[in-house]
């Protein structure tokens, strides 16, 4: 039996990827789980794939599920389709969006085929991982000797540091022209 193996690069940053190893007959369902887990993201949300070409462009949809709008090409189920049946390159490529609205995008491209399964692994597996994932809901942060989740939290309140109005600080010459005091930035 092949086992497939991809690397799964955040999107926003091309440092932080996760490495899975998964058997070619499993679902891109499978698939779905071992990219979350690898991450660290709950499964709470609606995730699609699209097969991709060396520009990672769309292409052919996978989807969670069926969703109520007009495709031109009906999109195929995660929970239906095989890996090994999507495969039609040694570099392919797949993009997989998860949560709608937060719009994680990862980059999937296949690294390695091999015909030697590893007893030791459960497949899907992580066999590698570079870089800190970024956090689902809030941002990672050191504290001490421990990595945290922390939510930021941002004062817009009118008057709140670091926010004027327009012209605040400036003077103005005979013309009209309004020029920086001292310390100020010219823009």
């Amino acid at each position: 039996m092949a086992i497939l193996k991809f690397r799964v690069y955040f999107e926003e940053d091309d440092s932080v990827y996760r490495d899975i190893a998964i058997r070619h007959k499993q679902s891109f369902l499978d698939l779905h789980y071992a990219i979350l887990k690898a991450y660290e993201f709950d499964n709470k949300h609606a995730a699609t794939f699209y097969r991709s070409n060396d520009s990672w462009q769309r292409g052919r949809e996978i989807s969670f599920e069926k969703y109520n709008k007009a495709y031109k090409v009906e999109p195929l189920l995660m929970t239906d389709t095989t890996i090994g049946v999507e495969i039609f390159d040694p570099n392919q490529k797949f993009v997989f969006q998860y949560d709608f609205v937060k719009n994680w995008v990862f980059l999937l491209e296949l690294i390695n085929v091999s015909k030697e399964e590893n007893p030791k692994l459960d497949y899907p597996a992580t066999v590698r991982v570079e870089g800190i994932a970024p956090s689902q809901y809030g941002t990672k942060g050191l504290v001490g000797d421990k990595l945290t989740e922390m939510e930021e939290k941002y004062d817009l309140q009118s008057g709140a540091e670091g926010f004027g109005t327009e012209g605040e600080d400036s003077e103005n010459d005979d013309d009209g022209e309004t020029f920086a005091t001292e310390g100020d930035e010219e823009i």
